[in-house]
């Protein structure tokens, strides 16, 4: 198994690209083989630095990078030979089996659109994030910024979405679906969540519980959280900024470190063909190594296949 990483890609790339790539190698020996995608006068210093330990990495050339502030349809059209493009066209030919970059988000959600493309059925696919529960263990947030605006028949689509990833990749049994919305009874909400919870009610794929609200979000009432792009990117950056208040306090709690976006690493793109993950922009050696792992998680679990497998049907 081969799971590639945009070497380019992060506010400290390519330094913390290759640093994580290489904790990564560590950590996957005889399960996978990390692939650095990137501008060799700039990754091949870096890999020759720490010598013996990225014997087993493989590099792959791209000359172009796509800048955190170009515009990511343009930039993706232009730059054919930048580290994202390469990246998916290796995943859309088979040759790796998960693509992860620190990178323009805009040009990974252009690239996952326009080169791997959804899955047949599925009206938009989402960006997910994760959500430490107090009890212990994960759940899943979608969407989380790739789609501001729903349709209710796409946020039905993320409910079975995020119970499928729940599944196979976090091995939650019978994952409970929650919709996110002012209040817990049926009626509550807008237009669009009140038709979502009707579509969500009779879905047979889901175990669906009814809406929650925002307290809920890190009990065991749900293990699927279901939102617009919207709403699920507010309730992410406020759990972030809990964690960066908490730490600037010098307060340390092991709930709370799990807010750290370091400790998962990236938020994988749901609904598309293969295995892709979006990572956070200032993402540190730990955080990319974290995002690598996670890529190995999905395309070991074969969840792409499942996701496809289910809209066939």
């Amino acid at each position: 198994m081969k799971i590639a990483l945009d070497a380019m890609g992060g506010d400290f790339a390519p330094q913390a690209a290759v640093d994580g790539a290489i904790l990564a190698a560590k950590e996957l020996v005889g399960k996978a083989q990390i692939v650095l995608i990137g501008q060799e006068e700039h990754v091949a210093p870096l890999l020759q630095q720490h010598g013996a330990d990225a014997a087993d990495l493989l590099f792959i050339s791209a000359s172009q990078v796509i800048e955190m502030g170009e515009h990511p349809a343009k930039a993706y059209q232009q730059k054919q030979d930048s580290s994202i493009a390469v990246g998916y066209r290796m995943l859309h030919a088979g040759e790796v089996e998960a693509f992860c970059s620190a990178g323009n988000t805009g040009a990974m959600l252009v690239g996952a659109m326009f080169s791997v493309k959804p899955v047949p059925g599925v009206m938009r696919p989402a960006i997910a994030n994760f959500v430490p529960k107090l009890h212990g263990g994960l759940g899943i947030l979608l969407d989380v910024g790739a789609n501001a605006e729903c349709k209710p028949e796409m946020l039905e689509q993320f409910g079975e979405l995020g119970s499928l990833y729940a599944q196979y990749v976090l091995s939650i049994n019978a994952p409970k679906v929650g919709l996110m919305n002012l209040g817990e009874e049926e009626g509550k909400g807008t237009s669009i969540t009140q038709a979502a919870h009707q579509l969500l009610k009779v879905n047979p794929h889901i175990q669906f519980i009814g809406n929650i609200e925002g307290r809920d979000l890190f009990n065991d009432k749900a293990d699927v959280i279901v939102c617009d792009g919207y709403t699920g990117n507010v309730m992410l950056k406020m759990a972030e900024s809990i964690y960066d208040i908490i730490a600037s306090k010098q307060i340390h709690d092991p709930f709370f470190d799990k807010f750290n976006y370091e400790a998962v690493g990236g938020s994988p793109i749901l609904g598309i063909n293969d295995n892709a993950i979006i990572g956070h922009g200032v993402s540190t050696p730990l955080a990319i190594c974290n995002m690598l792992l996670q890529g190995y998680q999905m395309a070991h679990s074969g969840i792409s296949d499942q996701i496809k497998n289910t809209f066939k049907s």
